[in-house]
């Protein structure tokens, strides 16, 4: 058997005992139950993300007609798309992304989190247990990349219901109800968002949806409908299903290192450095798959053309011939090469929104509270690919 066994509910819990047994036997190996070579070294996984011949090549979901509307969501897509298609798109949305939107957003972003996390210590009172889940991680950047396309108010609460249904199409030990879930809700969100990008042609605003609507490239091209509607979903999902695992999983590290909160309390110029040491401590993405279009050597063995690699992030994350004590929560930690939002062309382009959002959602829990406690165990989701919590109660008490 392979050390690293996706089905064992141990490892899914905490796979990084795992992965520092998989990496002492080879940095990559042939996992046969997922049929695919998986890297498990920080070289490797840089490797894997940067190499051209191993390329981002999505191939439809079958049967066809089952996942009509899961594959136009995932073949148009930035994320599965390779140069020149790549290149186009990204700089098209490059472009409608540098029009300031992040840093607008910035104050807004800031007093959303306080504003959440106020409600959480009223709810708490210093003594009552609260979701921190719910109440803060799955509602801040839900918020945010809503306020940042144009989503109506009234209309945000459908987003993290067809956003979890989708990426959960992503994980390995999916069934058949988890497949027809995702398809339903790509089918409503593609629906939604075709009908919400007709009333921004009609009358733009000035959010990203109408940039996006309007952006030209040099050569006078523009987003085709299918590329419209994609980047929207992708921006949706990867734009916050990222944001709320950090949130939940980096609060319980901090709830487990109490010193390290402590200090962070203190020190509180640290926040940008600890948001990154939360991203490579327990990376919200575990797995990211690559498919070799040509015969790659790679950590000692051939990837043969058409065969699949995996970059395991959080592997990665933790390699000690690259980070300094890596099972060590530091707060401080300087030099920090994480690979928790990629590497190479496929680097996170809502890399610089996800700090802005991380950065207020600590900052309002360290800033607004004079207590910050676990209420009971954390219950985290039983997918291995997207790690994150669906629960952590705690206990907050009002800043003094």
């Amino acid at each position: 058997m392979h050390p690293l066994d996706l089905a064992d509910p141990a490892v899914v819990a905490d796979p990084y005992p795992a992965f520092a047994r998989a990496r002492a036997v080879a940095p990559v190996q042939w996992h046969a139950g997922l049929g695919m070579w998986v890297a498990f070294t920080r070289a490797e996984c840089d490797a894997v993300l940067r190499d051209r011949r191993l390329g981002r090549i999505w191939r439809d979901r079958e049967p066809a007609d089952r996942f009509a509307a899961f594959n136009l969501v995932h073949r148009n897509a930035l994320l599965e798309m390779e140069p020149p298609d790549h290149t186009r798109l990204r700089r098209l949305v490059s472009a409608a992304f540098a029009r300031g939107h992040v840093e607008r957003l910035r104050p807004w972003v800031q007093a959303l989190a306080a504003g959440l996390v106020d409600g959480l210590v009223e709810r708490s009172g210093g003594s009552r247990s609260v979701d921190v889940v719910g109440g803060l991680a799955e509602q801040l950047p839900v918020a945010v990349i809503a306020e940042l396309l144009g989503v109506p108010a009234a209309d945000r609460p459908l987003l993290r219901p067809w956003s979890h249904a989708i990426v959960r199409m992503y994980e390995y030990d999916r069934t058949a109800a988890v497949e027809d879930a995702a398809e339903r809700a790509a089918e409503e969100f593609v629906t939604y968002l075709r009908g919400l990008a007709a009333e921004r042609r009609r009358a733009p605003r000035e959010d990203l949806l109408s940039h996006l609507v309007a952006v030209r490239d040099s050569d006078g091209g523009r987003l085709t409908e299918d590329e419209l509607v994609t980047t929207c979903v992708l921006l949706l999902n990867a734009g916050h299903e990222a944001t709320v695992d950090v949130v939940g999983n980096g609060l319980l590290a901090l709830l487990e290192h109490p010193g390290q909160l402590a200090r962070l309390r203190t020190h509180p110029g640290l926040l940008p450095t600890a948001v990154e040491e939360l991203l490579r401590f327990d990376s919200p993405l575990q797995l990211f798959e690559r498919t070799a279009t040509a015969d790659v050597e790679l950590g000692g063995v051939t990837v043969r053309e058409g065969q699949k690699v995996a970059a395991l992030l959080g592997a990665a994350n933790r390699d000690p011939a690259a980070f300094a004590d890596p099972d060590t929560l530091d707060v401080g930690r300087g030099e920090n090469p994480h690979v928790s939002f990629g590497a190479g062309v496929h680097f996170c382009l809502g890399a610089p929104l996800a700090r802005v959002e991380l950065q207020a959602a600590f900052g309002a829990l360290l800033g607004r509270t004079s207590r910050l406690e676990l209420a009971g165990p954390a219950r985290r989701r039983p997918e291995f690919v997207l790690r994150g919590l669906a629960e952590l109660p705690v206990v907050l008490g009002p800043a003094t």
